[in-house]
């Protein structure tokens, strides 16, 4: 099952598959999820971790989130050794377009400074 995925400006960005797959708002698959580590399908770049609904940057900083989590930072992470990239999955059909959220009450420097775009093409 899809769960949709906000940045800091509550904007929806795009969809997450848990422990699974990251797509954009298209349905493109730009991301894979191993052992909660995220990795870019266009340059096999780890991009940081993922815990439940939330994805962190490099530095432990929130780049997408998901109303059903609470937006916290991490200490900033290790870099896991490289992952094989997976099959790539079925295209999903496209889920209803979500509520946008309220903007979640969260401690200062929580948020990276990444956008969901950068963070895809590091």
């Amino acid at each position: 099952m899809l769960e949709p995925l906000f940045d800091k400006n509550c904007e929806l960005v795009g969809w997450i598959s848990p422990k699974e797959y990251i797509f954009d708002v298209n349905l493109n698959w730009v991301a894979y999820i191993k052992k909660n580590n995220a990795w870019s399908v266009e340059t096999g770049n780890w991009l940081g971790p993922v815990k439940g609904l939330l994805c962190y940057d490099s530095n432990g900083k929130v780049v997408a989130w998901n109303p059903k989590e609470h937006v916290v930072g991490i200490t900033r992470p290790t870099k896991p050794p490289k992952e094989l990239k997976p099959p790539r999955p079925l295209r999903p059909l496209k889920p209803l377009t979500p509520t946008k959220p309220l903007r979640p009450p969260v401690p200062t420097g929580v948020w990276s400074e990444l956008t969901f775009w950068n963070w895809l093409s590091q």
